[in-house]
């Protein structure tokens, strides 16, 4: 059966509709593999490695940017921290606590993030070799749950606000800071459509479909899956549609018989 799935990047499976390649996923959700490890390129110039991804809840996480050397900057402040295309189907998810670090009275004085003397940054900082060593001079911090337009779509840092983050994926911020997550920043992704294709030869990649014109994108021809199949956008393909009556599909052919009442 023919699949529109990239191939695997070094250890790690490139689910649909990730794409590594203008041959194959969906070309608005790329990503990059490179020297076997899979990268999510930003808007602003930043990349970052993707550890793990669910293809169940249509999201990946990425590993935050490191310490600059000796101080309490990381390597993404020059780009600005995070910052996706919001016209791209990404977004970040609503399971991330955000430390910033290193922040500027200004962004304190007027911010909505939590910046008091007793949140979880302090105790990151405190309690982590790598934080303490780098953030203890300056330890002005704030913390926040993403989540809402305001955080959908970038982490920022700057000169006139906090110079690092860290983030953590479904953090319990009540237990040791030995016992958090690794750091990481979930962003999940929209289902797609049925996939575009250029020609009626194209829709060979897309077994049980046919090309017609998109009724809602004039001049884009999409591969509409057969009757007795429906279009699945977490696997990409056109799974069989068991629910319909007096209708059985076989594994092997991939086709739907209707069977007489």
């Amino acid at each position: 059966m023919a699949t529109l799935r990239c191939g695997d990047c070094g250890p790690m499976a490139v689910p649909y509709p990730l794409s590594t390649s203008p041959s194959c996923g969906d070309q608005s959700y790329k990503v990059r593999c490179s020297a076997g490890m899979l990268w999510f390129d930003n808007l602003n110039g930043s990349s970052y490695e993707i550890t793990f991804i669910s293809p169940q809840t249509q999201s990946l996480t990425i590993r935050p940017a490191r310490f600059l050397g000796s101080n309490c900057i990381t390597t993404d402040f020059q780009c600005g921290g995070i910052r996706l295309d919001d016209y791209l189907p990404f977004s970040i998810s609503s399971s991330n606590t955000v430390l910033k670090l290193n922040c500027s009275d200004q962004v304190i004085a007027v911010s909505s993030m939590n910046c008091c003397s007793n949140n979880v940054c302090y105790k990151y900082i405190r309690d982590n070799a790598a934080a303490e060593a780098r953030c203890n001079v300056e330890p002005k911090c704030c913390s926040y749950t993403t989540g809402g337009s305001k955080t959908a779509y970038g982490i920022e840092l700057g000169t006139d606000s906090c110079s690092a983050f860290v983030s953590f994926v479904y953090l319990q911020d009540d237990l040791p800071v030995s016992h958090w997550p690794k750091p990481g920043v979930e962003i999940e992704w929209e289902l797609p459509r049925e996939p575009i294709f250029r020609s009626p030869s194209d829709c060979q990649n897309l077994t049980n479909s046919t090309c017609l014109p998109d009724p809602k994108s004039k001049g884009l021809n999409r591969g509409f899956c057969n009757a007795g199949f429906l279009w699945d956008p977490i696997n990409g393909i056109c799974s069989c549609e068991y629910s319909l009556p007096f209708c059985r599909c076989s594994s092997f052919v991939y086709h739907c018989i209707f069977l007489p009442r």
